[in-house]
């Protein structure tokens, strides 16, 4: 199975690339995700450690029930070879009703079908009031006219 963009990436491939994960990542649908990483796919995601494609939507499943509403933003830090770093910010409320914007940095590394075979996320929560909200688009994917984390100040 090959996931295009393949590696060695370059400046548009790897934008390509942020932006393909940000889609699937908004579709919030956690076994059509967990098919962009290889099968024995390694993460450090927070304080956790998952190993494997299961463990994995078992992961993703269990962060979007928590995480309602989830809108993410995605963008290219730098790239080299096989590797790419994103930073990112996604907004979301807990089942409280209380709101959230969570930021980050993540580190990947791909194999040569394009497949990550190893993701590296350190996220930090930051409490929003829900007026404070910058992602205003319906679930899903990100439109394309909507600003980036840049042109938003982030």
């Amino acid at each position: 199975m090959s996931r295009p963009p393949l590696p060695p990436f370059d400046a548009e491939t790897a934008a390509r690339k942020v932006r393909l994960a940000e889609d699937a990542w908004n579709s919030r649908d956690p076994e059509t995700v967990s098919l962009a990483y290889t099968l024995d796919s390694v993460w450090r995601n927070r304080s956790e450690f998952l190993s494997g494609r299961p463990a994995i939507a078992a992961f993703l499943t269990r962060k979007w029930a928590r995480e309602l509403d989830y809108r993410l933003i995605k963008e290219l830090w730098t790239y080299g070879g096989n590797r790419i770093a994103v930073r990112f910010a996604y907004e979301w409320r807990d089942d409280s009703g209380s709101f959230f914007r969570s930021y980050g940095n993540e580190n990947w590394e791909f194999d040569d079908a394009g497949l990550m075979m190893r993701r590296i996320a350190s996220i930090n929560d930051r409490p929003i009031a829900p007026d404070d909200g910058l992602f205003h688009w319906p679930l899903g994917r990100r439109p394309e006219d909507h600003p980036s984390l840049g042109e938003l100040g982030l």
